[in-house]
């Protein structure tokens, strides 16, 4: 976080400054839900202004629910996702109604191609970092070790890593949102099509091209690779649906010829 100099009177008008410069770190990405804010000691010695003041625009950013203070810790900026709601009430719908798995892959589509494209245009240095970090851990662990949702976890984390790095605060918080929806629609298709040879090399081949195409600063192929993952994704799990359906018609003929 650059130096920004802040007149040391402990007006509101001052305070508001340093509240609105916090705000801007985190609106722009350098700062991101459940990231530490600096210390009361050094926001002083970057803002060149005094502790009262400090102090009170972190009781400003309190008051407007974009921070939350845990004693003995610090300070950290909150999230989207309200705390008291522990599960999104589309998540609970989502058990019941298995077709809203399509919906949802529909709306990652959209949100994450921008994502891609975005993270490849904006995203910084540290960001790219994270990425790289994400899509290792991805790749690292022994297949025959990995357990199917600690998959869809570092899978997940993955597209997470990507979509904080498009400095979109909307899109940002709309997945962040979505994120135990996104979870589930994740764990759905790695527990569908993992085990199958040829569909975990193609998704593991469709990782590597956004990952690429992000690293090397490429927004169009990037967007056109995450769009092609979740196509894949979808015609694959049809794929599976109608053979079910058919080995299901077979079951059933067959029950009705036997008793013939």
């Amino acid at each position: 976080m650059a130096a920004v100099t802040i007149s040391d009177e402990t007006s509101p008008a001052r305070s508001t400054l340093i509240s609105r410069h916090l705000e801007e770190l985190i609106l722009d990405g350098t700062l991101q839900p459940g990231d530490k804010i600096p210390s009361e000691r050094q926001l002083c010695q970057r803002l060149k202004a005094s502790r009262p003041l400090i102090r009170e625009a972190l009781k400003e950013l309190r008051g407007r629910g974009v921070i939350d203070t845990e004693h003995g810790k610090g300070s950290f900026v909150i999230g989207m996702l309200d705390k008291t709601q522990n599960v999104n009430p589309l998540a609970r719908l989502y058990e019941n109604h298995p077709r809203l798995l399509y919906d949802l892959l529909e709306v990652r589509e959209l949100l994450e191609g921008e994502a891609s494209s975005l993270a490849a245009e904006r995203g910084t240095t540290k960001d790219l970092y994270k990425i790289t970090k994400a899509y290792q851990a991805m790749n690292q662990s022994p297949e025959n070790n990995k357990d199917l949702l600690d998959t869809a976890r570092l899978d997940h984390a993955f597209h997470r890593s990507i979509y904080e790095a498009s400095h979109n605060p909307v899109l940002i918080h709309t997945l962040q949102r979505l994120m135990q929806l996104m979870l589930n629609s994740v764990v759905d298709s790695i527990t569908s099509l993992y085990y199958l040879d040829r569909q975990k090399k193609q998704i593991d081949s469709n990782h590597l091209n956004i990952y690429n195409a992000i690293i090397n600063r490429e927004p169009e192929k990037a967007k056109r690779m995450a769009i092609e993952h979740i196509h894949n994704i979808r015609d694959r799990m049809l794929e599976i649906e109608r053979e079910e359906e058919r080995s299901q018609r077979a079951n059933r003929w067959h029950q009705v010829t036997s008793q013939q």
